[in-house]
């Protein structure tokens, strides 16, 4: 029996999901981004998506499935015992927040000249535009 569940996120852009999937990878556990690769669960069941990451609880991995125009995030939580899903999902919200503003400022010239990370994790970041 299956216990795969899947929860409705705002990402869009697949290249800054993995980019957030990195940056957040070891804080939670998490393996290597794959492409389209499977999700493994409980049982031996599984499932595909089109980002796939290995968690330290064995034969339990968290994906991302294209629904629509966003992605759905994709695991068996029965088995992830070490990662609550709500915190994760804000972490990766925040890190592809600022993947997505990030290519977008630097499409429109403007350039990095300072970024600072405060206590709570907000992130400023002082930019110029470029000549």
């Amino acid at each position: 029996m299956s216990h795969f569940t899947t929860i409705k996120t705002q990402f869009v852009s697949r290249e800054h999901l993995k980019q957030a999937l990195e940056d957040v990878g070891e804080e939670f556990g998490l393996g290597a981004v794959q492409y389209d690769a499977v999700v493994n669960g409980y049982g031996g069941g599984t499932m595909s998506a089109e980002l796939v990451v290995s968690t330290r609880n064995r034969g339990y991995d968290i994906g991302f499935r294209k629904e629509g125009e966003t992605y759905g995030l994709v695991a068996d939580w029965w088995g992830i015992k070490d990662i609550k899903q709500e915190q994760l999902k804000s972490r990766l919200s925040q890190r592809y927040a600022y993947h997505a503003v990030k290519d977008r400022l630097d499409r429109q010239g403007f350039a990095t000249v300072e970024e600072k990370v405060k206590q709570d994790q907000t992130i400023h970041l002082t930019l110029r535009r470029a000549l």
